[in-house]
């Protein structure tokens, strides 16, 4: 008798949480997560408090290594492979080998698509810029304190005014630097009702953080260094800073799906059923790439947080 081949792409929130069930759902699975990054199963949420120092070492931002998942349920995971292509008509993926540049085929008889969301960066000119910065992962938090080291910043401007761009800030704060606030809408954290938010702005005002709302970024004016000079806002405002945090927003990481064939929802998310299983058998997806049922509309969104992520990838 043959076990089934459980392919899992992705191996942070959602992966983990798929592998970690399917491995006590079936004893005799093979499975198998390929994650792109050098870390899996790691606490996005505390990648702020890790600027700010609250949580001192980066050990403790990360939940599992290969080695434990596999030592505890004989879960294989390859760090640092990218899956470049998914062909469901093979029931194959082609996996890419980021040491060593290798590119080889791994098939699957059940495939579950965890890939995250990466973040959303507007056309806008400058930024490229040597010292604008997004936090997603352990890497983007080791680029940050990697430059905050080495060239002791003592301004930062964050865009965006949502959950991780306000905790930045704070972090940023924390640190001793000067920080400005810049939010495209009229509140931060616009999923909120405004009386929250209200009190939310003024904690933010009464820390010492300089709070723009109502006013986007236009540009970005570089130095000959490739640093930035200048943070021009929609309105004519020009600020300056040592430092930027790009925090604007995240879109699905769905290449992989749309050159699969799969379905996408509305919102650019994998559309799935209760199941989380795609429009193509055998393949699923959940996470930040795949829609989410809401049981208080009736109606399916996009619900790119942890919590979510964890429980979709039990589902699937």
């Amino acid at each position: 008798m043959t076990h089934p081949k459980i392919v899992i792409i992705g191996g942070v929130a959602g992966g983990a949480s798929a592998a970690a069930k399917a491995r006590r759902m079936n004893e005799m699975a093979q499975i198998t997560i390929f994650e792109k990054g050098p870390y899996m199963s790691y606490a996005n949420c505390g990648l702020p408090y890790h600027i700010s120092g609250e949580i001192d070492k980066k050990e403790k931002l990360i939940l599992q290594s290969p080695e434990a998942f596999k030592k505890r349920f004989n879960i294989d995971v390859y760090v640092l492979h990218e899956v470049v292509a998914v062909n469901p008509d093979r029931k194959i993926v082609m996996v890419k080998n980021l040491s060593t540049g290798e590119i080889f085929e791994c098939p699957y008889d059940k495939l579950i698509m965890c890939p995250g969301s990466v973040p959303f960066m507007p056309p806008v000119p400058g930024l490229d810029a040597l010292n604008v910065f997004v936090l997603r992962t352990v890497p983007d938090v080791e680029k940050i304190l990697t430059f905050i080291r080495e060239n002791n910043p003592r301004s930062a401007v964050v865009l965006g005014g949502g959950y991780v761009g306000l905790e930045t800030a704070e972090a940023l704060k924390h640190v001793g630097m000067k920080v400005t606030l810049v939010e495209m809408a009229p509140h931060v954290l616009t999923l909120m009702d405004h009386d929250v938010v209200s009190v939310i702005e003024k904690h933010i005002i009464e820390s010492g953080i300089e709070l723009i709302l109502d006013n986007g970024l236009k540009e970005i004016v570089k130095h000959d260094t490739g640093k930035v000079k200048e943070i021009i806002l929609q309105k004519g405002n020009i600020l300056r800073a040592d430092m930027v945090i790009a925090s604007i927003g995240v879109k699905p990481n769905n290449k992989l799906a749309k050159e699969a064939g799969i379905e996408l929802g509305i919102s650019g998310a994998i559309k799935v059923n209760e199941k989380m299983e795609t429009t193509i058998p055998d393949i699923y997806a959940a996470g930040d790439v795949a829609e989410s049922f809401n049981p208080v509309t009736g109606k399916w969104g996009w619900i790119p947080l942890a919590g979510p992520a964890n429980k979709q990838g039990r589902v699937a």
